[in-house]
């Protein structure tokens, strides 16, 4: 008789647990490649998953498999939790209010992101994915936002800083390799002269696109008059920048701007797919100077576009 196996729940999820297992540990390895790094930006997932097998396999009374899951319970949490820590910060003399987008260059649903900008009322709007049509949509926003820069695009890398606060300079480079604009520029708030500094590098799919993206980030910090000591002036980059902050070229990134992540004591804040909530992960970021304290950061509402908005809170 032939030998048939028949698929049970119990084995469904064993297998689901020696790959939640492999994913979790794997990725904790430092290995830069394109490949295993995609999976690294799933950590939020890989704990759900990991608690949600433990309880599964304590109530199969499978306490192997308990345990290899609490393994993989403790070593996501150790990456997870340090986010949600540390949050508490003095208040400034200013707030500022900052909204960055990825608006997606196909949404024709502009009158979703006027409506979120009438609500929060930030002070400086970064927006990516700006096509022409986009810019042309922008101009009901004139009165609001008087201070501007668009660079559009065709295609999914154009850009642009909208401001209630006068600009004290503003423009963009074309960033290595393949020439998407990063903007950049200062502005005055109050006694505080603020760096800015908006980049949206390639989605690191494949070899070329994980170097592309890897190259434009690295290419950020080479830019004229980027530096982060504590007698500089205070720094703000904004993007949407494809990579997670468990990415082993997210790390040396941040490290090497000197700046930190406004998240920081605000949780994680998965930002892409909406249309696939549960694998949404944040790599949409604001990274500030150390002289600015965040008071506030949340996801905004949706704008029709497959990122959600962030929505920072600034003190100076």
């Amino acid at each position: 008789m032939p030998d048939v196996r028949r698929v049970t729940i119990k084995g469904l999820l064993q297998a689901a647990a020696v790959l939640t297992v492999a994913f979790s540990l794997t990725t904790l390895l430092p290995i830069d490649h394109h490949a295993l790094q995609l999976f690294t930006h799933f950590r939020l997932q890989y704990l759900a998953v990991s608690l949600l097998l433990m309880v599964a396999f304590a109530f199969l009374r499978s306490p192997g498999y308990s345990a290899a899951m609490m393994v993989s319970v403790v070593a996501n949490a150790l990456v997870v939790t340090p986010w949600y820590l540390d949050g508490v910060a003095d208040s400034g003399d200013v707030e500022i209010t900052l909204l960055h987008a990825n608006v997606l260059a196909t949404n024709g649903e502009h009158d979703k992101l006027f409506a979120l900008l009438a609500d929060e009322e930030p002070d400086l709007v970064f927006l990516q994915e700006i096509s022409p049509q986009w810019e042309a949509a922008l101009s009901a926003l004139h009165a609001d936002y008087p201070h501007r820069y668009v660079e559009a695009r065709d295609g999914n890398f154009g850009i642009a800083l909208l401001s209630r606060l006068p600009l004290a300079s503003v423009g963009h480079v074309e960033s290595a390799p393949l020439g998407f604009p990063t903007l950049h520029g200062e502005l005055s708030v109050g006694y505080k002269t603020i760096r800015f500094i908006s980049t949206h590098p390639m989605i690191p799919l494949g070899a070329d696109n994980y170097a592309a993206r890897n190259e434009q980030l690295h290419a950020v910090v080479q830019l004229p008059g980027f530096s982060t000591g504590p007698t500089d002036d205070s720094m703000i980059l904004v993007g949407d920048l494809n990579i997670t902050m468990w990415d082993v070229n997210y790390r040396d990134f941040e490290g090497s701007t000197g700046l930190r992540n406004a998240r920081q004591g605000h949780g994680i804040l998965p930002t892409w797919p909406t249309f696939m909530p549960f694998a949404m992960i944040p790599i949409d970021h604001v990274l500030v100077s150390n002289d600015i304290e965040i008071k506030q950061i949340r996801t905004g509402a949706r704008i029709g576009s497959d990122h959600l908005p962030l929505v920072v809170t600034l003190s100076l």
